[in-house]
């Protein structure tokens, strides 16, 4: 299921300004509004939140989140219910609002919404973990597929962005224990090797390019307690388009904002 809800801005548009863009895997939006979730938008200020695993359908939602006043707010939801979910709020309205790949078989689990804005394409996709099991790893794959060819289709017409929890780590500098994991599902070759070929496809991972050094983790897993210790994964990621690389000014993760087993991602476009 879809659904869009508006509210009113709480700041105008900033003409001749960086536009900032956030991504956040939530783990369950409810969860992280007790925890601060609104607070830190308010705080951060972006222009576009990106939100994965909501893990809610709107009307589940309490109207401190569903009328937090300045975005527009675009959602899609799984079949399942407490399952996956995948949220836009825009402080401007988009063009265009698009919901899932049009693959019946890969868009149950709402894990994508497409937002067409004046200089670029947004996808926000939460993409699907591989660790329950071969049907699962799959089921990931032909998500990948299905997602590339998307994105090659629609970056003809405008430049494309994509953002999410893309439950793959791309290289050895992206997790804490890459040998201990090169068999694990988030870091298999042929999981990697989607991740080479979208960049081999003209697109950038925008926080290696302007960090290609820099350890950084977004996800740490909460049973372990691994955030305490920082043993985590890079999989979170905003992808450009090689077109906007003049135009990217930073790309960075907020490893300090709390409230999920991930941290919030971002970018700040010149555009």
């Amino acid at each position: 299921m879809s659904i869009s809800a508006r509210a009113s801005r709480s700041r105008p548009a900033r003409r001749g300004d960086p536009i900032r863009l956030l991504s956040w895997n939530v783990n369950g939006i409810r969860s992280a509004a007790s925890k601060g979730m609104l607070e830190f938008i308010k705080e951060d200020g972006p222009d576009i939140f990106c939100i994965q695993e909501t893990k809610a359908r709107p009307e589940q939602l309490d109207p401190v989140i569903l009328d937090f006043e300045g975005f527009e707010k675009y959602f899609t939801s799984a079949e399942k219910k407490g399952y996956s979910g995948v949220s836009t709020w825009s402080r401007d309205e988009p063009l265009e609002v698009e919901y899932g790949l049009g693959i019946e078989s890969l868009d149950r689990e709402g894990r994508l919404v497409i937002s067409h804005h004046e200089k670029f394409i947004l996808f926000n996709a939460y993409f699907p973990n591989g660790k329950q099991g071969d049907e699962r790893l799959r089921f990931k794959l032909d998500f990948y597929e299905a997602f590339l060819e998307r994105i090659l289709e629609y970056r003809k017409s405008r430049a494309v962005v994509f953002c999410g929890d893309v439950n793959t780590a791309h290289n050895e500098i992206d997790l804490a224990r890459p040998k201990e994991n090169e068999k694990i599902s988030g870091f298999l070759p042929i999981e990697r090797k989607w991740i080479d070929k979208v960049i081999g496809s003209g697109f950038f991972d925008s926080f290696r390019h302007t960090h290609p050094e820099e350890v950084s983790y977004s996800w740490w897993d909460y049973k372990t307690r691994a955030r305490e210790r920082d043993i985590g994964w890079r999989i979170d990621y905003f992808f450009l388009d090689e077109v906007l690389l003049p135009k990217l000014n930073d790309a960075f993760i907020l490893k300090e904002v709390t409230g999920s087993d991930h941290c919030p991602v971002g970018i700040e476009l010149d555009v």
